[in-house]
C-alpha cells in the first residue's frame, strides 16, 4: 500500500483522468460450480496502470477513492464495463454471471443506484453486487432500501467477505441477499482445524436456510475444495480456478469449462476441466 497521503491525494485526482484515457482496467476472476468445475461467473476487479507511478495495486487506491468519494465514479465505470465484456462474452456464447464490488459511498448514492439499475435493465444484463458488511453499517435504512430496489430489478446480492469482520446473525436478517460469499480466512485452516469445519458447516446450512447459494473465496488446492463440497458449498474461487484474467482470457476458460459433453461429474472432473 501507498503510505504517502500526499502521494494517495494525487493519485484519487487523477481517478477521473486515468477513467477518461483507458488506464482502468477490469480482470475476471472465476467461480465455479463446487462439484464439477464449470464457470458460472465471475468477479470484476479493478487495475489501474497509473502513466507516471506504473501498476497500483487496488488496496493502495481504493481505501482512499472510498474516502473521498471518487470511488462512485470508479464503481459506475465498473459497472458499465462489465456490461460491455457480458455482452460480448454471450456473443461468445458464453452465459456467465458477473460480479462487481459496491461501496458504502455508492450504494447510498440515490443517482448511482438510479443510473446503474437503468443500465443493467436496458442491457438485459446479468450482474451480481457484492456488497460488504461495512456498506451496510454506514447508513443501513439507505443501504437497505437500495438493496431491495436492485432486488426487485433482477439484480442479484451477494454479501461479500462474510467472516472477515462481525458477520453478526443480524446483518443476515437485515439484508436480503441471493449469495453468501465466504471469506478466505474461514476456510484457511479447514484441513487441520474440526471447530473450523464445524463453523463453516453450520454457517452453510444457514445461508441455505435463508435460500442463499454459498461461495468459498480463496480455495487453492484439491484438498480444501472438497472439504468444502462435503460441507455443501455450491460455488468455489480461487487460484484452484484461476488467478484473475484479462477478458479474451477469461472467455478462453469458459469454452474450456463449458458443461456439454461432460454429463454427470466425475471424481477428478474438477482438475481436468482447468486444463
Amino acid at each position: 500500500a501507498i503510505a504517502d497521503p500526499k502521494l494517495q491525494l494525487a493519485l484519487v485526482s487523477d481517478i477521473g483522468r486515468g477513467i477518461a484515457q483507458g488506464d482502468f482496467a477490469l480482470v475476471y476472476q472465476a467461480k465455479a460450480d463446487a462439484r464439477n468445475g464449470c464457470v458460472v461467473g465471475a468477479e470484476a476487479l479493478l487495475r489501474w496502470t497509473h502513466p507516471v507511478h506504473g501498476a497500483i495495486p487496488p488496496d493502495s487506491f481504493v481505501p482512499t477513492a472510498e474516502k473521498t468519494g471518487a470511488i462512485v465514479e470508479l464503481t459506475r465505470w465498473a459497472l458499465l464495463r462489465a456490461i460491455e465484456d457480458q455482452a460480448l462474452l454471450r456473443a461468445g456464447g458464453d452465459e456467465v454471471v458477473i460480479s462487481v464490488n459496491v461501496s458504502a459511498r455508492a450504494l447510498t448514492d440515490g443517482t448511482f443506484c438510479a443510473e446503474a439499475i437503468e443500465r443493467i435493465t436496458r442491457a438485459g444484463a446479468s450482474l451480481c453486487l457484492e456488497i460488504t458488511e461495512t456498506a451496510i453499517i454506514e447508513d443501513p435504512p439507505a443501504a437497505i432500501e437500495a438493496i431491495a430496489k436492485f432486488r426487485e430489478a433482477g439484480v442479484r446480492i451477494s454479501i461479500d467477505d462474510y467472516g472477515a469482520g462481525l458477520s453478526s446473525l443480524g446483518y443476515l436478517k437485515q439484508i436480503h441477499a441471493d449469495e453468501l460469499k465466504l471469506d478466505k480466512g474461514l476456510i484457511s485452516e479447514l484441513q487441520t482445524n474440526a471447530r473450523d469445519r464445524l463453523i463453516l458447516k453450520s454457517t452453510i446450512e444457514l445461508a441455505h436456510g435463508l435460500n442463499m447459494s454459498v461461495v468459498s473465496e480463496g480455495v487453492e488446492d484439491e484438498a480444501t475444495r472438497a472439504l468444502v463440497v462435503a460441507l455443501g458449498c455450491d460455488y468455489v474461487q480461487g487460484y484452484l480456478v484461476s488467478r484473475p484474467l484479462a477478458l479474451e482470457d477469461f472467455a478462453r476458460l469458459c469454452t474450456r469449462a463449458r458443461p456439454e459433453g461432460h454429463g454427470s461429474p466425475e471424481p477428478g472432473d474438477f482438475i481436468a476441466m482447468r486444463r
